[in-house]
């Protein structure tokens, strides 16, 4: 099997040194993988002549415009035609490559994204996914900011993309799917959120719906799927990100507290370096496009190599468990009359 992804080398707070250094790290997990590598020819082909073991893994095609930080998505839409990131998603739509991954800016993303990749029949919304460890092992959530406001159907549609995912991709065969909410009675919500609820006990996951869940539902590892619009989606990913920084913080100072504290830091140091692997957010770097007829990943601006390569990860995780063609499959059935589905 050979697979091929395409990567843009200029997105990011350290691009392209972090994006080579992580390519270089997958190339050794995925000798089945080839990297279509877009960007600047000046910044990217001094890196690629000192990673060796890039060599026959990497096709470098050289572009000479770069999307940033600052530039407005309607910009990346209308200007900017050689950028990298554009390039990399090109490369998907046309084909050349199973799916992209970008760690640049992310309205743009999006923007070109859903531009070229287009959203698949029967989806109204493409959602940004991302997966986080909890007490019983990984849970998907969505939407975490693509779609500030969501309707009912929107919701909806999450709910079955969250659980197609979670089948075909975290290989678990009863997937558990929650609707985040203010309460877990029925009456509590607003109305889109109501009638979501309603929407999905009549879907083709209905029975794999729990219900309503609160916030601390999400590490307790009540469900599998987590779905939210994508105001509320945001706020949960970044505080759940202070939250797991700032717990590291304080378990540092406090065996930095005195010399009895340091001692016991010796002693609780192999606890502690396994505490430090479960919350390292890097492991989860990563936010995924459901939803469009290509995969594409998005890597967090500031990820270091390791976080890259997770973010490279997922994407082969994406493309070898055909979670497109499922998710493809499932919404085109819901185009056709029912008599035809039920044949």
């Amino acid at each position: 099997m050979t697979l091929t992804l395409s990567v843009d080398a200029m997105g990011g707070d350290q691009a392209p040194g972090v994006i080579i250094q992580g390519l270089v790290t997958a190339a050794q997990r995925y000798p089945f993988v080839h990297f279509l590598l877009y960007g600047d020819q000046r910044a990217v082909e001094p890196l690629l002549a000192q990673a060796k073991a890039l060599v026959g893994k990497v096709t470098f095609i050289p572009c000479d415009e770069i999307i940033t930080s600052e530039t407005k998505p309607s910009a990346a839409l209308r200007s900017l035609p050689n950028s990298s990131m554009r390039q990399a998603i090109i490369a998907v739509a046309e084909g050349r490559a199973q799916g992209v991954i970008s760690a640049g800016n992310t309205g743009a993303y999006m923007a070109l994204a859903k531009m070229l990749l287009k959203t698949m029949p029967g989806i109204d919304r493409p959602a940004l996914a991302s997966l986080a460890p909890t007490l019983k092992g990984e849970i998907i959530f969505l939407d975490l900011g693509a779609n500030v406001e969501c309707s009912s159907k929107n919701l909806q549609q999450f709910a079955i993309m969250g659980e197609i995912f979670a089948r075909y991709v975290l290989h678990l065969p009863k997937p558990k799917v929650g609707l985040m909410n203010v309460g877990s009675e029925d009456i509590k919500g607003n109305a889109a959120v109501k009638g979501a609820a309603e929407l999905i006990r009549t879907s083709s996951i209905k029975n794999s719906f729990y219900g309503f869940i609160e916030g601390d539902d999400i590490t307790r590892g009540t469900v599998d799927v987590v779905v939210m619009d994508g105001f509320t989606g945001n706020v949960v990913l970044k505080a759940a990100e202070g939250v797991m920084q700032l717990s590291l913080h304080y378990i540092k100072e406090a065996f930095q507290s005195s010399w009895v504290a340091r001692l016991g830091y010796l002693l609780a140091s192999p606890m502690l370096k396994k505490l430090s692997l479960r919350l390292d957010y890097r492991r989860y770097n990563g936010g995924i496009w459901l939803g469009l007829n290509g995969i594409a990943i998005k890597s967090h601006g500031g990820a270091d190599a390791l976080g890259f390569a997770h973010a490279i990860d997922l994407a082969v995780d994406m493309v070898t468990s055909h979670v497109n063609d499922h998710l493809l499959k499932e919404f085109s059935s819901e185009l056709l009359p029912q008599e035809v589905v039920n044949r």
